[in-house]
């Protein structure tokens, strides 16, 4: 007993550490035992608003991994959401769970009522794991969710609207690389032909692009062939294809020392997260003059779109906000990486922090002179 008491305070002393380091403001641990929930709710920042952030469902092998990745995708919908100018802060859930037999009612709704009990401060979402369904149960019990289905006046499958955004960021690196925004007879090579990038894949054709695909389900790339008269190539084979623009578009850490001495292309803009498998490759391509345009910006359209669940959902002013916002940020990034010398994927982490910084400091402005007329009284 005594052994496992040290051991607890050894890991809060660990964790509250983690905490200040990054300026996380509050992570709740939520477990029911009639349901078997085991859930962690990681709030970074609301500086500008209520935490959003999706409910990951996913087999960790330790309570430590899980802790660990609901602090790191909550401080990444921090940056997500200000860089997208979303008035949000970031927030993440992580359930620890098999999602092929642990759901339930029971286990949604226990959670849905723990969403409920932070009053607003975190509004949840689909994430890995998770499903629209799913999303419907947790409203039975809270109104803190998005992405629950259209009946309910949501938004439905966020796919075609993030590929939009990504095809509309992706316009704007290749007006910085190329002198235009057309993409008329550019070569894309896109990794990945999953929902997002399979809906990518046709603005992409319908604009005039010439594609080459990849993916390990050999049925997905028969499809892009047959649609968009894509080239398929092997999955080794797509970082050496001869190509204007590279389009990851599946798993994240494409972007390493294997694949950029292989790169032809001028521009990388795709959909997949955690595109770079550490930092530096950021630096390696800005080095290379390659334009980069930051995954968090880029993918950004899915959470502008059930940002806009909030406000009664009208899916031409999101689409509409997606349209100028995603565009306007990748030029924004790059006009930040050339003024400050540094590569696009600081470049992005500044914007986000200087639009945070900002509205944290009218904050304390505000308060700072409330303060001295209450003094003269």
């Amino acid at each position: 007993m005594n052994n496992h008491i040290i051991h607890l305070e050894v890991i809060s002393l660990d964790l509250f550490e983690r905490l200040e380091r990054y300026d996380y403001e509050q992570l709740v641990f939520c477990q029911d035992s009639s349901s078997g929930l085991k859930a962690i709710i990681a709030i970074h920042d609301t500086t500008l608003g209520p935490a959003l952030g999706g409910a990951r469902m996913w087999t960790y092998t330790s309570e430590a991994d899980a802790i660990e990745d609901a602090l790191r995708l909550a401080r990444g919908m921090t940056y997500k959401n200000a860089a997208a100018g979303l008035n949000l802060g970031g927030g993440k859930t992580v359930i620890i769970g098999d999602p092929r037999k642990d759901k339930s009612e029971a286990l949604f709704r226990a959670f849905g009522r723990y969403v409920q009990s932070l009053n607003g401060r975190y509004i949840t979402a689909e994430d890995v794991g998770t499903t629209v369904a799913d999303m419907d149960i947790i409203y039975e019990e809270t109104n803190y969710v998005t992405g629950i289905s259209p009946e309910f006046g949501s938004s439905g499958n966020p796919s075609p609207i993030t590929a939009y955004g990504v095809y509309r960021g992706m316009k704007a690196a290749a007006k910085e690389a190329f002198g235009t925004d057309s993409l008329e007879g550019k070569v894309v090579a896109v990794q990945g032909v999953g929902n997002v990038a399979f809906a990518l894949c046709r603005h992409l054709y319908e604009e005039g692009a010439k594609l080459f695909v990849t993916d390990i389900n050999k049925e997905a790339v028969q499809r892009a062939i047959q649609e968009f008269h894509a080239a398929a190539v092997d999955p080794d084979d797509i970082y050496s294809v001869d190509c204007d623009i590279y389009s990851p578009c599946a798993l994240g850490a494409t972007i390493n020392d294997l694949t950029i001495p292989k790169l032809k292309a001028k521009v990388i803009a795709g959909s997949a997260n955690n595109q770079l498998k550490e930092a530096r490759h950021g630096d390696l391509l800005h080095e290379k003059g390659i334009i980069y345009a930051p995954d968090y910006v880029i993918n950004a359209g899915g959470v502008i779109n059930v940002a806009d669940e909030l406000y009664g959902y009208n899916r031409d002013r999101a689409m509409r906000k997606v349209e100028t916002t995603i565009y306007h940020n990748v030029e924004n990034v790059i006009a930040i990486s050339k003024r400050d010398r540094i590569p696009t994927y600081k470049a992005a982490d500044r914007m986000a922090e200087e639009r945070m910084n900002a509205i944290r400091h009218s904050r304390t402005q505000f308060l700072q002179n409330g303060k001295h007329l209450l003094s003269r009284r």
